[in-house]
Order: C-alpha cells, then structure tokens, then sequence
C-alpha cells in the first residue's frame, strides 16, 4: 500500500506546481489595471496593513500593561491579605496556648 502512495508524489507535485503557473499566467492575461498600477495599488494596501499592525500592537500592548497592572495590585491585596491571616492565626495560637498554661496551672 505504501508503494501505491509514494510511485505518484511526483505526478502530484508536478500537477500542483502546472496548476500554480496557469493561475499566474491568466491572473496576468486578465488583470483589469496596468502593472504599475497594481504596484501602487499593492503598495498602498501593504501601508495600510501595516499602520494597522502598528496600531494594533500599540493597542495590545497597552492593555497588556493594565493587565499587569490590575494582576500586581491584585497579587498584593492577597499578599496583605494573607500576611493579615498569618498574623491572626499566630495570635489565636498563641493565646491557645496561654489559655492551656493558665488551665493547667489551675489544676
């Protein structure tokens, strides 16, 4: 089966390459403007495009900032907030064991 696959690649490559230089060949036969025209006109659209991608990465990279920014003041709320947590946590512990101290003296 494998040899049935591989004996035509070239037959297909071959096709492939044939069908891309018709394509060409009428895309040229039936332009409706002059080449220079078509420069210009590709020229311009490639401007375009790239004042776009300019100003779209401008865009993206200003948002990701916010983004950084939100996530660093968020990131810090839950670092107080956790260190807050600690801190109660160390004096309730604390107190247990004050607490246990004073039972046990009591005995």
């Amino acid at each position: 089966m494998s040899d049935e696959r591989g004996g035509n690649t070239p037959g297909v490559i071959l096709s492939f390459l044939l069908g891309g230089l018709t394509g060409a060949a009428l895309a040229i036969l039936f332009a409706p403007r002059s080449g220079k025209e078509t420069r210009d006109l590709l020229e311009e659209r490639l401007r375009d495009s790239a004042e776009r991608g300019k100003q779209l990465k401008d865009k993206v990279v200003g948002r990701s900032r916010e983004i950084l920014d939100e996530a660093g003041g968020y990131v810090e709320k839950q670092r107080e907030s956790l260190e807050r947590r600690k801190e109660r946590l160390a004096a309730a512990v604390d107190a247990g064991r004050q607490a246990y101290r004073d039972e046990k003296e009591k005995m």
